[in-house]
């Protein structure tokens, strides 16, 4: 546990996460928790499936700049031709039962037809050494093939994380408060174009805007014919401010929280014995812990939400029975003398076999071509 603060001071406002109601309206999750003794009422600032991907976007980065301990991690990756990029099972949401890895090939095969996909598919909490060789991440940070026919594979996450904060007031119930937005635009605060000349702007552009951008600039532009349109849907002329988006929230405390269950650990097995199985679960919390030090690190949230440590992590062991053992908060470089450990010992007892390997998934083309950046959503 951490007590973090705004980085302005006291004073300063944070900005949580954002979430869309039934109504489509962007909404603040607040929640009462109960801390120091007594309910509180507190909102959410990320929450547990953000911290996660923090995580795994520390560790993707160590691989990418190249780090001789994470390059060993095996992963998969997919790669769409032309522009439209690579991404691992540490960049898609669903990780190694992502969409985009089942939806591709390999040597012009389906990926759902590969041995190798298959077996780490088949495997289950009862024996997940395929899993553990071929795409270890989902182990740690959890994963569900729900769209499979049958033996679904469903992996808990053994690390969750979360930032609340307590609310300043607690008497006046959920703030309301709003903060506005302005553009100005040198040129001229408002643009005002025909039809004709709208439908011009938009058809130079046509290659780089979004079809549901396009369509609903021509409904407009045919709509209003040689009246005024304003150019501002393109981008052009100025925004007057207005007190219409969510504002920020004033926080007594905020508190960032991890939890490492080694319980949801011991319910894997890798067919290595006790030994050999109990070798594969420390590398797992070690790989978790080693990218979790690196998250930790980096306090970068978003816009408005800056925020940075008020006091030393507090880390305890529980010894059971209520009793607890506290620890030093690992530093990164601590947490990779761990890692190391844990991996020459897993090489050693059990035989593991991460050396880097990467399932190299060709996209499916019919995918990158019907990928837009606007919601599908109505």
């Amino acid at each position: 546990m951490t007590e973090l603060v705004a980085a302005g001071g006291s004073h300063a406002a944070v900005a949580p996460a954002r979430y869309v109601d039934k109504r489509g309206e962007a909404i603040y999750a607040y929640e009462t928790r109960f801390i120091d003794g007594g309910p509180q009422l507190t909102v959410v600032i990320d929450q547990k499936q953000s911290q996660l991907n923090r995580v795994e976007a520390a560790i993707q980065q160590a691989i990418s700049e190249g780090h001789p301990l994470f390059g060993t991690v095996p992963r998969v990756e997919v790669t769409y031709q032309g522009e439209g990029g690579s991404f691992t099972d540490l960049d898609l949401p669903h990780r190694v039962f992502d969409g985009h890895i089942r939806a591709g090939t390999v040597d012009g095969q389906a990926v759902t037809a590969t041995e190798a996909y298959r077996a780490a598919r088949d495997a289950s909490p009862a024996n997940a050494r395929a899993l553990l060789e071929f795409a270890p991440t989902t182990l740690v940070f959890g994963g569900w093939d729900s769209t499979r026919r049958s033996r679904q594979g469903r992996y808990r996450s053994a690390l969750v994380g979360e930032i609340v904060g307590v609310l300043s007031e607690q008497d006046r119930g959920v703030p309301e408060s709003r903060r506005g937005g302005a553009r100005v635009d040198p040129v001229g605060m408002s643009v005002q174009l025909s039809g004709e000349d709208l439908l011009s702007l938009v058809n130079d552009q046509k290659t780089e805007l979004s079809p549901k951008l396009i369509e609903k600039v021509e409904k407009a532009a045919k709509a209003r014919a040689a009246k005024g349109n304003s150019g501002s849907v393109l981008g052009l002329g100025g925004i007057p401010p207005t007190l219409e988006s969510l504002g920020a929230v004033s926080c007594s405390r905020i508190i960032r929280t991890h939890v490492l269950s080694f319980a949801a650990l011991r319910q894997l097995r890798f067919g290595s014995g006790a030994d050999g199985d109990a070798a594969c679960r420390a590398l797992l919390a070690a790989y978790a812990l080693a990218g979790l030090a690196r998250s930790d690190s980096e306090l970068s949230l978003r816009a408005n939400c800056d925020l940075i440590e008020a006091a030393v992590p507090q880390v305890r062991l529980d010894a059971r029975h209520g009793q607890f053992v506290e620890l030093t908060a690992l530093s990164i470089a601590a947490a990779d003398a761990v890692f190391e450990e844990a991996l020459a010992t897993a090489r050693r007892v059990a035989d593991v076999n991460w050396s880097g390997q990467i399932f190299e998934v060709v996209g499916n083309p019919l995918v990158a071509g019907s990928a837009i950046a606007d919601s599908g959503e109505e």
